[in-house]
Protein backbone atom coordinates (compact mmCIF):
# COMPACT_ATOMS: atom_id res chain seq x y z
CA UNK A 1 0.00 0.00 0.00
CA UNK A 2 1.63 3.35 -1.19
CA UNK A 3 2.52 5.53 2.19
CA UNK A 4 0.41 8.76 1.33
CA UNK A 5 -2.91 5.86 1.13
CA UNK A 6 -2.10 4.51 4.15
CA UNK A 7 -1.46 7.94 5.84
CA UNK A 8 -5.07 8.81 4.51
CA UNK A 9 -6.65 6.00 6.10
CA UNK A 10 -4.90 6.55 9.31
CA UNK A 11 -6.71 10.03 9.18
CA UNK A 12 -9.87 8.36 8.24
CA UNK A 13 -9.43 6.25 11.42
CA UNK A 14 -8.58 9.15 13.78
CA UNK A 15 -11.75 10.83 12.73
CA UNK A 16 -13.97 7.57 13.24
CA UNK A 17 -12.53 7.23 16.38
CA UNK A 18 -13.95 11.02 17.29
CA UNK A 19 -16.84 10.51 15.87
CA UNK A 20 -17.16 6.84 17.92
CA UNK A 21 -15.99 8.90 21.49
CA UNK A 22 -18.38 11.36 20.98
CA UNK A 23 -21.20 9.93 19.81
CA UNK A 24 -24.56 10.61 22.09
CA UNK A 25 -25.78 7.24 23.17
CA UNK A 26 -22.15 6.64 24.50
CA UNK A 27 -22.37 10.20 26.16
CA UNK A 28 -25.20 9.50 27.54
CA UNK A 29 -23.48 7.02 30.14
CA UNK A 30 -21.39 9.73 31.51
CA UNK A 31 -24.04 12.21 32.76
CA UNK A 32 -25.18 12.10 36.05
CA UNK A 33 -22.01 11.60 38.26
CA UNK A 34 -19.51 13.38 39.45
CA UNK A 35 -15.55 12.16 39.79
CA UNK A 36 -13.98 15.27 42.67
CA UNK A 37 -16.89 16.83 42.07
CA UNK A 38 -16.97 17.95 38.54
CA UNK A 39 -19.42 16.40 36.07
CA UNK A 40 -18.15 12.90 34.30
CA UNK A 41 -19.34 13.91 31.71
CA UNK A 42 -16.71 16.81 31.55
CA UNK A 43 -14.07 15.07 32.44
CA UNK A 44 -15.05 11.99 30.00
CA UNK A 45 -15.14 15.13 26.70
CA UNK A 46 -12.26 16.65 27.66
CA UNK A 47 -10.33 13.57 27.62
CA UNK A 48 -11.70 12.32 24.55
CA UNK A 49 -10.74 15.46 23.09
CA UNK A 50 -7.48 15.78 24.27
CA UNK A 51 -6.80 12.08 22.64
CA UNK A 52 -8.20 12.56 19.68
CA UNK A 53 -5.62 15.63 19.25
CA UNK A 54 -2.80 13.47 20.46
CA UNK A 55 -3.24 10.74 17.85
CA UNK A 56 -3.71 12.98 15.19
CA UNK A 57 -0.45 15.16 16.00
CA UNK A 58 1.10 11.65 16.19
CA UNK A 59 -0.03 10.81 12.71
CA UNK A 60 0.69 14.31 11.22
CA UNK A 61 4.14 14.11 13.07
CA UNK A 62 4.97 10.73 11.49
CA UNK A 63 4.02 12.26 8.05
CA UNK A 64 6.03 15.20 8.09
CA UNK A 65 9.02 13.37 9.88
CA UNK A 66 8.79 11.09 6.84
CA UNK A 67 8.06 13.40 3.80
CA UNK A 68 11.74 15.34 5.53
CA UNK A 69 13.20 12.61 5.31
CA UNK A 70 12.76 11.64 2.14
CA UNK A 71 13.23 14.99 1.05
CA UNK A 72 17.14 15.11 1.86
CA UNK A 73 17.96 11.57 0.00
Amino acid sequence: MPEEARKRDQLIGVFALGCLLLNPPLLDLFSGRTVLGWPLLYVYLFGAWALIIAVLAIVIERRRRHDRVEGED
